[in-house]
């Protein structure tokens, strides 16, 4: 369900309300924790947290660098984490830890799907999110580049 708003706060409105109150909890959560330097954008169709041009201009694509993200999704919303998906240590770890939760894991390449808020360890989110300062995350993409 990929979205052409501009703005967050119009894009959560066009969702159904039981995934918009969702997303606004794990947006919460993501800006409770969101180290500084990082940027909130609508860009891919979803809510992006970004590493802006002026701090990383050398892209792929010329578009700011995305960290993390959030999505309602046709069947499913979704929460992005590129910075623990750039490091498998971190990667495992994250998985051991949300495992441990006992809550239902639903993995892809750099997401985490869920279809319904209790699905989601919040705090594992946040932890994963705090995990690594722009700095770190620019440095960390530029090695996977080679």
């Amino acid at each position: 369900m990929e979205s052409n708003r501009q703005f967050v706060e119009e894009y959560l409105h066009e969702i159904p309300p039981d995934r918009r109150e969702a997303l606004e909890v794990v947006r919460q959560t993501i800006l409770d924790h969101l180290p500084d330097g990082y940027v909130e954008a609508m860009n891919w169709g979803m809510i992006t947290y970004e590493v802006p041009l002026e701090i990383e201009p050398d892209t792929d694509n010329g578009k700011p660098l995305m960290y993390a993200a959030l999505a309602s999704q046709k069947n499913h919303m979704a929460v992005y984490l590129n910075g623990i998906y750039g490091d498998d240590e971190l990667t495992a770890t994250f998985e051991d830890e949300y495992r441990a939760t006992g809550k239902r894991m639903d993995v892809g390449k750099s997401c985490v799907r869920f279809r319904k808020l209790d699905d989601l360890p919040l705090e594992l989110v946040g932890k994963a999110i705090a995990a690594f300062s722009v700095d770190d995350f620019v440095a960390m993409t530029e090695r996977l580049r080679g």
